[in-house]
């Protein structure tokens, strides 16, 4: 039970924290703080669930894409800030310190590995945010019920 609080949810309730807080550079207002800080902790609870990889990179932005998507329906609210600031805890910034301080110190072959690791977490938070959202939307207007 303890190592389930310390390494899953302590880890998603300051994901969540960090989320609201940014909340304030998007304007997000009102319940829309704590969906957006809910979207942030969802991801990062299927990015340690994966393994902390880039694939699990890939699905936790799948992830935040599909919820963003459904409440920006639910409060007929853009899209964007919710992803936005649901994949601010899963961007690689430690990887680009590290890869700038190895490349700075000489190590190529650490600057390169760590260099493209980040790439591949950026390129999958992209991919899979866009991707989600555009299948999402594909398949939104079959999901409605038929008008009468």
């Amino acid at each position: 039970m303890e190592t389930v609080l310390l390494d899953y949810a302590l880890p998603c309730l300051c994901a969540f924290l960090a989320c609201v807080g940014f909340t304030q550079m998007f304007n997000i207002h009102g319940a829309g703080k704590l969906i957006a800080g809910a979207g942030g902790a969802l991801g990062w609870l299927v990015y340690l669930l994966g393994g902390k990889t880039i694939p699990a990179a890939f699905l936790a932005a799948a992830a935040i894409g599909v919820f963003a998507e459904v409440m920006s329906r639910v409060r007929r609210c853009p899209v964007t800030g919710y992803v936005l600031v649901a994949l601010l805890p899963l961007v690689p910034g430690g990887g680009i310190y590290y890869a700038m301080r190895h490349g700075a110190a000489g190590e190529t072959d650490a600057f390169l590995r760590t260099l493209l690791h980040t790439f591949g977490m950026a390129a999958a938070l992209a991919v899979g945010a866009m991707l989600a959202s555009s299948v999402f939307r594909a398949l939104a207007p079959r999901l409605r019920p038929p008008k009468k």
